[in-house]
């Protein structure tokens, strides 16, 4: 008896915590949702700018559904450089060079199996071509490309949890209520807050980084300054969003039933899959803070660019951060009881 007075007793503790039902049978879904929608789209299919091509050569491209755009020669290198197009074939002179932004493995492995079929479809004549590479080289590894934006998930991640679990139990401790029963006003709190756990972030930010590029080898085309700005930026975001939602939480286990719902999408529309072909996917991306550190880490690591190049991703930031802010200024209202 005294096990079923147990049983029952955790069953209605459930019955009454809708939130914790919620999770238990909504979140696997929602998160094997995304999954289904993130790997079962097509192949990735390159976007390749030809300049003087032959006919044949365009026939045979075309033949093969290859996404192909006639540039003229500087129209292309613009092209590769704004990374719109994944490779340029130029025929200006006897020998045909093919340049790839390289990048992105996925991408140039795509570009090279593509011409690989058109090779075939011309021999005896095989293509005989000059293979350059804009950024990256046939070296790069998938871990490479994904790894600026894993800095920025397990930053963001992190962070999250921790400010938001910390911040919480100075809910729940009384410590909050105490200070929001003095004269200090809301913003203030929050901002001294967010300056004593900043401390911890910029140090994790640090470690993550140095670790990632000087003991992992993950590559780096840019200054490691750069990264480390966009890092800091990526923490503060997370730490103002996770103290935000912590004003909306209980306890430490409700706290952690956001991630699933936060945090884990962020992972698929953040940069890590090619999810262009989707509109409605890319869509959802540009309100998720995530796909603009990934991409600015991206532009830095990869590319080489600096912060001026990233000025948008900086600024799309820095308002996430604000807006996040100012709405656990709000939220903290509900809180003070004088």
């Amino acid at each position: 008896m005294r096990i079923v007075s147990i049983i029952k007793r955790i069953i209605l503790q459930f019955k009454m915590d809708k939130r914790s039902l919620a999770l238990l049978f909504i979140a696997p879904l929602f998160v094997l949702t995304l999954l289904w929608v993130v790997l079962d789209m097509k192949a990735y299919e390159p976007v390749i700018a030809i300049t003087d091509a032959p006919d044949a050569v365009q026939n045979i491209l075309e033949e093969e559904d290859a996404n192909i755009k006639v540039m003229g020669d500087q129209e292309a290198r613009a092209a590769l450089q704004n990374n719109t197009i994944d490779a340029h074939l130029s025929w200006g002179k006897k020998q045909p060079e093919l340049t790839m932004e390289g990048s992105d493995p996925t991408a140039s492995k795509a570009v090279q199996q593509l011409f690989s079929q058109v090779s075939r479809q011309l021999n005896p004549r095989a293509l005989d071509m000059d293979i350059h590479f804009l950024h990256g080289s046939s070296d790069l590894q998938l871990f490479d490309n994904i790894g600026p934006v894993l800095i920025g998930f397990f930053v963001f991640f992190f962070v999250f949890l921790l400010s938001g679990v910390s911040f919480l139990r100075e809910r729940t401790q009384g410590t909050l209520e105490r200070l929001l029963a003095t004269p200090l006003r809301r913003f203030e709190i929050v901002v001294g807050y967010m300056g004593g756990f900043g401390v911890f972030i910029i140090i994790q930010s640090i470690i993550i980084v140095l670790y990632s590029v000087y003991v992992l080898r993950m590559y780096m085309a840019g200054s490691i300054i750069s990264v480390l700005c966009i890092t800091f930026l990526l923490a503060i975001a997370a730490q103002s969003l996770g103290t935000l939602l912590s004003a909306y939480a209980k306890n430490e286990f409700q706290m952690i039933q956001f991630v699933p719902i936060v945090i884990v999408p962020q992972v698929f529309f953040s940069g890590i899959f090619h999810t262009e072909q989707v509109g409605w996917i890319n869509a959802i991306g540009k309100i998720m803070p995530l796909t603009y550190g990934g991409d600015a880490l991206k532009e830095i690591m990869l590319r080489g660019q600096g912060l001026h190049s990233v000025l948008t991703d900086i600024l799309v930031l820095l308002g996430f951060s604000l807006v996040f802010i100012l709405l656990n200024v709000v939220a903290l209202k509900k809180h003070r009881k004088l």
